[in-house]
């Protein structure tokens, strides 16, 4: 069993597949028997990737900082719901709490999030598979541009390789079992 951290968009103008791909997600995630961490919302695909879960019988857990909890967009039904002071305290959190990653398609919040991740681990401030679950392609621009860097020294190609980009749900969770670090 793993914690595993999704991250993902918390918009509520989204389209509906969006949200069927981050329910699907989190009834996978339970399905296989893991812990669902996510950002604590209860809006847009972060609520659909926790009710997916909860649906299924996963434990769910979930950071916020107060500032989300005071907009009354915090996901209260929660099996353990923390309140933090601010972003970077949840951020910090989740990372700590999660044994893996997966980052479904989101905007500005879902890619601090995943860049978090990924530069703490090629500092090697942690050795958690970070997975993209990208099925229809949402991140290519971004993985071009960098690998593009990799070129010109911007980024190491040690760096790129830390994240795997997974077409499909079974696909990123298989992924995330079969590289989650032992336990300790």
């Amino acid at each position: 069993m793993a914690a595993i951290g999704v991250f993902c968009a918390s918009s509520s103008t989204l389209e509906q597949k969006w949200l069927d791909l981050a329910t699907d997600t989190g009834r996978e995630i339970a399905a296989r028997g893991h812990t669902l961490v996510s950002g604590g919302g209860c809006v847009g695909m972060m609520g659909a990737v926790a009710d997916g879960a909860r649906a299924g019988g996963a434990h769910t857990l979930g950071v916020i900082p107060q500032s989300l909890v005071d907009l009354e967009v915090a996901d209260v039904h929660s099996d353990e719901l923390i309140v933090t002071a601010d972003m970077g305290s949840r951020k910090n959190l989740l990372i700590e709490r999660s044994d893996a990653f997966i980052t479904l398609p989101g905007g500005l919040g879902t890619l601090d999030e995943l860049f978090e991740v990924w530069t703490t681990a090629t500092l090697d401030l942690h050795d958690k598979p970070i997975v993209l679950l990208d099925p229809e392609g949402f991140y290519d621009g971004l993985l071009s541009w960098l690998e593009g860097l990799a070129h010109t020294a911007f980024v190491r190609e040690s760096a790129l390789v830390r994240v795997t980009v997974a077409k499909s749900i079974a696909a990123a969770l298989d992924e995330v079992e079969s590289r989650r670090p032992a336990a300790s």
